[in-house]
């Protein structure tokens, strides 16, 4: 059994990992890099059509995003994750695709003018489509026999509708051993989802640390908080711009928005209007008005649904649908709230929202999320005194506010208690999705605190799961070059074609043994196709 590190490795996305056992070849998430990365991520070791499976934590695009650009090159097998997951993923991976084409034709219309060449995106609107066929919905707590020799658990992880940890039962050679992923560790005590459960034994943990030297501090009053926010920013005319993650962020403060409304908190703005404007956010607040997915709500909201009181919509929430929709929104001079994504300001409509109200004094920047290094959201947040935003130069004139400990994100002693919770202790902890830095420090604090063996992996570091543990593989450790990895971007037709390649040395292997005139037809069209795309 043998675990060979991927994304996510001293660095907070991009999540996947290789597990071979069993003769199989499983992935545990397939996500896709955000914001600034400190590494060169090595590419996945096998080619896509021999992967047997792929175990999803949950549908945020750091850990899913990915799925349709190896589909589209060879994966079809099946995808197991939850019912809510499933639903998510939907929305959010056909929102990414959406993303992709709109940058590739706009790199296009530019590499035109330029006489360069045109790229491609990385994976298109039909990609992602067709990747949901092979999605397999799982319930909580229930145990899947997934091949001979391995099963899988899915635990509610507490950190979005859906979200689990995942607990593998491995048993190879009349030895059986379990691995425990946790995905993202929710924080507790919020709006609408129940709280983490608590892990059950494994020998092997593979544990987050985004919030691995940190700790959330005090829970402030929300309600307070944003009531202060808003009034003051109304008072002083302008609007309140919050750049939101449209799946999970987005409802939660529709939640608290929901309560102002019903206390009637805001003083001589009691009709305010609240602006949700994002395609993919309207999606995802429809999916939580699904009844086939209260199981996931915790025991307040569930009280709330059985009194007929929808937990986050109320009068004056309005939804953008259209362009049109969205930039009526900065037509109107009343004061409002908008909650538009991306929610670190790195794509989509809350660009267009930071132009017009970044510049206004009397206006109010509002961040409820991460924001990661290198991202527009990060830079506004620590100081920024002007930004690029569509070619143009914005001053930073707004209040800038941060609604602490609202993470979704378990902090360090959380994490801690999440490991300390475990029947027995593990026998080594990996520690990944963190910063460089921040990885190496939660395993020492693991190792000092619980008294647990705890590693760092980087991307590329393989490991062999035994009754110890052999590192077999080690990383190249090489710094990201973004401009190199520019070029490679920009050239995704041939990374497609170097993945077909690797699909065929794969099918060649499945053929030894084949009837010789079966493979030597199979060798003709090979040489064949060789022949008609050889360069002289």
């Amino acid at each position: 059994m043998k675990l060979y590190f991927i994304g996510a490795a001293h660095e907070v996305t991009g999540s996947c990992t290789l597990l071979s056992a069993c003769g199989k070849n499983i992935l545990i998430d397939c996500g896709m890099e955000q914001g600034e990365n400190v590494y060169e991520n090595v590419d996945i070791p096998i080619a896509p059509n021999e992967i047997d499976a792929l175990f999803l934590t949950h549908a945020h695009i750091d850990h899913s995003g990915h799925i349709p650009y190896i589909t589209a090159n060879g994966f079809s097998a099946p995808i197991y994750t939850t019912k809510a997951t499933t639903n998510l993923c939907k929305i959010m991976l056909l929102d990414s695709a959406h993303i992709q084409e709109f940058e590739a034709q706009w790199k296009n219309r530019k590499n035109k003018r330029s006489g360069k060449e045109l790229v491609e995106p990385l994976y298109t609107t039909h990609d992602a489509e067709n990747a949901m066929k092979y999605f397999t919905p799982c319930d909580y707590e229930k145990q899947y026999d997934i091949f001979d020799g391995i099963k899988i658990r899915f635990i509610d992880a507490g950190h979005l509708l859906g979200s689990a940890s995942i607990q593998i039962e491995v048993t190879e050679n009349g030895e059986t051993k379990t691995i425990l992923f946790s995905g993202d560790v929710g924080n507790v005590d919020r709006p609408l989802i129940k709280n983490p459960n608590m892990p059950p034994s494994a020998d092997y943990v593979i544990i987050e640390s985004t919030y691995g030297n940190r700790l959330h501090g005090a829970r402030p009053d929300y309600v307070a908080q944003l009531t202060r926010i808003i009034q003051s920013t109304f008072e002083a005319g302008g609007n309140v711009i919050v750049p939101c993650f449209a799946v999970g962020r987005t409802q939660e403060l529709l939640y608290l928005m929901r309560v102002i409304k019903e206390q009637n908190l805001i003083k001589g703005y009691s009709d305010f209007s609240v602006w949700v404007d994002s395609p993919l956010a309207v999606e995802a607040t429809e999916i939580y008005d699904d009844e086939s997915l209260t199981e996931y709500f915790d025991d307040d909201t569930l009280d709330l649904i059985n009194r007929g009181i929808n937990p986050i919509k109320f009068k004056g929430l309005k939804l953008a649908i259209t362009s049109d929709d969205s930039k009526a929104i900065n037509e109107d001079p009343r004061p409002k709230i908008i909650l538009s994504a991306s929610g670190m300001c790195e794509a989509g409509r809350i660009r267009h929202h930071l132009k017009h109200n970044l510049w206004r004094k009397e206006c109010t920047i509002m961040f409820v999320g991460y924001q990661a290094e290198g991202t527009l959201g990060r830079k506004i947040l620590e100081g920024a005194k002007s930004v690029t935003l569509f070619g143009e130069e914005v001053q930073v004139n707004a209040k800038i506010e941060k609604m602490e400990g609202i993470s979704g994100h378990a902090d360090r002693d959380m994490l801690l208690a999440w490991l300390s919770a475990m029947p027995e202790k593990p026998k080594v902890v990996f520690v990944n999705h963190g910063h460089d830095t921040v990885c190496d420090e939660f395993a020492k604090t693991i190792e000092l605190q619980l008294d647990t063996p705890a590693l760092a992996p980087y991307s590329g570091d393989g490991f062999e799961l035994g009754d110890t543990v052999r590192q077999v593989d080690v990383g190249p450790r090489k710094l990201y070059n973004k401009k190199l990895h520019k070029i490679e971007r920009n050239n995704t037709v041939y990374d497609r074609l170097c993945i077909a390649g690797q699909n065929l040395m794969s099918v060649i292997e499945q053929n030894r043994g084949c009837a010789n005139k079966d493979i030597a037809k199979f060798t003709d069209q090979i040489l064949a196709l060789c022949e008609k795309y050889k360069m002289d």
